[in-house]
């Protein structure tokens, strides 16, 4: 066994790992206790990496087309391509789409290539879905993309205000830190949000903001602090006094409530993240909070600031190195100056005369055939992109698709005509850059598994073969040294980034490099900041279309669950894409809970399981963003919202659609347990999750069911109620093990899957107690798993509550949930709550005299 220190693979947090490998693909992970983002503590995700280490789907040889090809061939080829495109097209017919998930060093070489070397800006990320609104608000504000605070404000804020952001699901370090400094300092927390989130909940305020109603709610904050004597009214240009109600949708009770803890509290940090972000105002909203900590004084000094805090795990270090269409690298732009300097650092005669093509103007250019050439890095945009059904249009129209990504089969790498096999995490070595600034390494733990290669590598033989000069590396080192010396230019134009210091870092201590922050800890003080007038922008309503659609992520899944879906743990909390909606709504729409919704946008329509909840504001619904075709036949949120963007940042407007729902009837359920993964493309309806074994299938449809297309060979025993219109198959191999299970229902209800799903591989499980899904003699039953890394169940909480369990310290100590990523800590509290409202007897009404 060795240890290797290295960085988690998902959010923007950079939470710090001290990996255990046990063998040539398994290891055992938990937290660096020394890491400055984490000490120590991992989220549900981080902790189960373990799980999605395996080469199951993974691409490990060069194809073209369905065969396997060498790499000289397939670099030849997607040069070849490459060059021919220019010269026929122009530059610009060129683009890369890259992504969060690539290193600095792979960033940076593909921003060179694109930029200094084909000559064209054609290269932007799937961080502009997630971050680009933030960085155009601090660009507008500062001068340059710089975070002006660090986690160590959020130990020392009095007042933290999270808009947009479910911390305690997204961010659960950063949610854990923010509970800490209520518990040591007495911080208040306030959540600005839509929906009453799990993070809400634990709120001292939630403010159930209209869609898209920051900009004025701010704004209405900024115009009362001044109004109270806490802000100077000639420092800001100030809005126009918001008119009575003119608070984004917020009551009067409750602005007053939140303007109290705002004047009361000089110390105030606001986090706000891809719900402030992902919207047609975006960029307006990131300032409009900046204005208010600017005309308040409250930036650069301890416990204060505003927050943008990052959805993937190298966004920032995308964002330093031009990852971004309309940056150069080293946060430098486009004037003369500029260019001219990037432009003899690199020695680059033909570099790109300015910013080039957005995310979705980028896809709209490759559906009408301006680009011709498409490359595309570690990112799965027939999925995350919006209106993806629009970009899997474009993909099957573009001429060449390469795609660089770990797994063989995705919904993006179906259109490609090349695929080249990258490294995945835990393979990879190089640097990332988290939300606070912080530089740490990713290191490798496994060798390379069969012909897989380091993205900055594959892009230099590109680049080499088509004839261009300056990518001879030798190793991800080379790559950060050059990057370092480049900041010195970020200098030169007043910029705040500067590596120059590591700028002849020796291969050694690189390897050795500990996690180091750029900038400082307040990189904005005694610089200029400039306060931004914004006004109110909101999209119009549409009598066709009468619901408010927002989407968004799960807590223990990522993206689109290439990498989380492997996961069996992870599966357990969310199984299903779920359609969240107010009980007025369903009624409305005649839904039920449990049952089918479509629900139609004008530029697409998808099927989820109904999940009614007054979590959700009436006229609003909820739909999660990580499912793919890979994973079932509907809940694909991303087929649902439209193209618009913020017209300054280019970010799309994920979470303020126009849509409306309606029920879905099928003549049966059921779920199917298999060893092996299926695609049964001909239902109404499946989705699958992982189980220990295998995949646990949900499926519904009309007609008759066909078990010999859902069932593989083997011996099979069947039991059939008629009246109740069920039946259920289980299929064994020769030395009796459970290889597959159907369980169908008409009428009747399905029984529970747990047991049942435990026994797919196992030997010696009693026929009579497969086809019952439950053991004669049956263990205690968990329920629901609430917290995954333990394997908590709701039955475990409630049996601590009632053994005399008071909080959610007290149910830790009592059974273990909570104590590890702490993500299910609000459920826990929730449950609490209800638990002690069920016992507390009602009281008797009083009898008039």
């Amino acid at each position: 066994m060795r240890q290797v220190r290295t960085t988690c693979a998902y959010c923007g947090v950079g939470c710090g790992i001290r990996a255990e490998v046990t063998g040539d693909r398994s290891v055992f992970i938990k937290g660096d206790p020394e890491h400055p983002a984490n000490f120590g503590k991992l989220c549900s995700k981080g902790t189960h990496l373990g799980e999605t280490v395996g080469l199951e789907g993974r691409l490990l040889h060069p194809m073209i087309g369905e065969r396997r090809a060498g790499w000289d061939e397939a670099l030849d080829l997607v040069a070849g391509k490459m060059r021919d495109c220019i010269e026929l097209h122009g530059p610009d017919s060129v683009a890369l789409y890259v992504s969060g998930q690539l290193l600095t060093e792979d960033y940076y070489v593909a921003n060179k290539l694109m930029k200094g070397f084909v000559g064209s800006a054609n290269i932007d990320t799937n961080s502009r879905l997630c971050m680009a609104s933030a960085v155009a608000a601090h660009n507008r504000a500062f001068g340059e993309d710089v975070v002006p605070v660090t986690y160590d404000d959020l130990d020392e804020a009095d007042l933290i205000l999270l808009v947009g952001s479910n911390t305690a699901w997204c961010h659960p370090v950063i949610w854990q830190r923010i509970e800490a400094a209520r518990e040591m300092r007495g911080t208040k927390i306030v959540v600005i949000d839509p929906r009453r989130t799990e993070t809400a909940e634990q709120a001292d305020l939630h403010v159930p903001v209209a869609p898209d109603g920051d900009v004025a709610l701010f704004n209405a904050l900024l115009v009362e602090m001044v109004r109270r004597g806490v802000a100077e009214e000639d420092a800001p240009p100030l809005p126009h006094r918001p008119a009575a109600g003119e608070k984004g949708g917020v009551g009067p009770e409750t602005f007053a409530a939140l303007a109290d803890l705002v004047a009361a509290h000089s110390r105030m940090v606001t986090v706000f993240s891809m719900g402030a972000n992902q919207s047609i105002a975006g960029t307006d909203k990131g300032n409009a909070i900046i204005n208010l900590h600017l005309a308040t004084g409250r930036i650069n000094a301890p416990g204060m600031g505003p927050f943008s805090m990052t959805g993937q795990p190298n966004a920032m270090g995308g964002r330093e190195v031009g990852g971004l269409a309309n940056m150069l690298a080293c946060h430098l732009g486009f004037s003369d100056a500029e260019r001219a300097d990037v432009a003899e650092f690199w020695q680059a005669p033909h570099l790109c005369s300015g910013p080039g093509l957005k995310a979705v103007d980028l896809f709209r250019a490759v559906h009408d055939g301006r680009v011709r050439f498409l490359w595309i890095m570690a990112t799965n945009p027939a999925v995350s992109m919006p209106d993806a059904g629009f970009v899997r249009e474009a993909l099957a129209r573009c001429e060449t698709v390469v795609v660089s990504d770990v797994i063989v089969d995705t919904d993006t790498a179906r259109f490609a005509h090349v695929r080249l096999p990258a490294l995945a995490w835990g393979e990879k070595d190089g640097t990332v850059t988290n939300s606070e600034r912080r530089v740490s390494r990713q290191r490798a733990l496994f060798a390379a598994p069969g012909e897989a290669r380091a993205d900055w590598a594959i892009i230099a033989d590109v680049a080499k073969r088509m004839g261009f000069a300056g990518f001879d590396w030798s190793n991800a080192v080379g790559v950060f040294r050059e990057y370092a010396a480049m900041t010195a230019l970020s200098v030169k134009h007043g910029k705040v980034l500067d590596l120059t210091d590591k700028a002849g870092i020796s291969d050694g201590d690189y390897e050795a490099m500990v996690p180091f922050l750029w900038g400082g800890r307040h990189p904005m003080a005694g610089r200029t900041m400039r306060h931004v007038p914004v006004e109110p922008r909101t999209r119009a309503a549409d009598p066709a279309f009468p619901l408010r659609l927002n989407t968004g992520r799960y807590r223990d899944q990522w993206h689109t669950m290439t990498r989380t879906g492997l996961s069996p743990t992870l599966a357990q909390h969310r199984r299903e894409p779920l359609l969240e909606v107010h009980p007025a709504d369903a009624e409305a729409a005649r839904i039920v809970d449990g049952a089918l919704a479509r629900v139609v946008t004008a530029s697409g329509k998808s099927v989820f399981r109904v999940s009614v909840t007054d979590a959700q504001t009436l006229g609003q619904i909820f739909v999660p963003m990580h499912w793919s075709d890979e994973m079932a036949s509907g809940g694909r949120g991303n087929l649902l919202p439209d193209q618009s963007v913020d017209p300054i940042s280019g970010q799309p407007g994920f979470k303020n659609n126009a849509c409306q729902i309606e029920p879905v009837a099928s003549d049966w359920r059921a779920f199917l347990l298999s060893g092996e993964a299926i695609t049964p493309e001909y239902l109404g309806w499946w989705s699958r999750s992982a189980v220990a074994g295998g995949w646990l299938y949900e499926l519904a449809g009309d007609g008759a069911v066909d078990a010999d297309v859902l069932l593989p060979a083997g011996e099979r025993i069947e039991a059939v109620d008629m009246a109740r219109g069920m039946r259920r198959l289980a299929v064994i191999d020769r030395g009796g093990s459970l290889i597959a299970a159907l369980f169908v229902t008409r009428t009747g209800q399905l029984p529970p899957r747990d047991w049942i799903a435990g026994q797919l591989g196992q030997n010696g499980a009693a026929l009579p107690e497969l086809l019952a899904a439950r053991p004669s003699m049956p263990a205690p039953d968990r329920g629901p798993v609430v917290c995954v890394c333990h394997g908590i169940g709701t039955n475990l909480i409630l049996d601590a509550a009632e053994a005399g369990a008071a909080s959610v310290a007290d149910v830790g100590r009592a059974c273990g949930a909570g104590t590890n990523c702490g993500s299910c800590r609000p459920a826990i509290a929730r449950m609490l709550r209800e638990w002690r409202a069920d016992m507390t007897p009602l009281k008797e009404p009083e009898v008039a005299q």
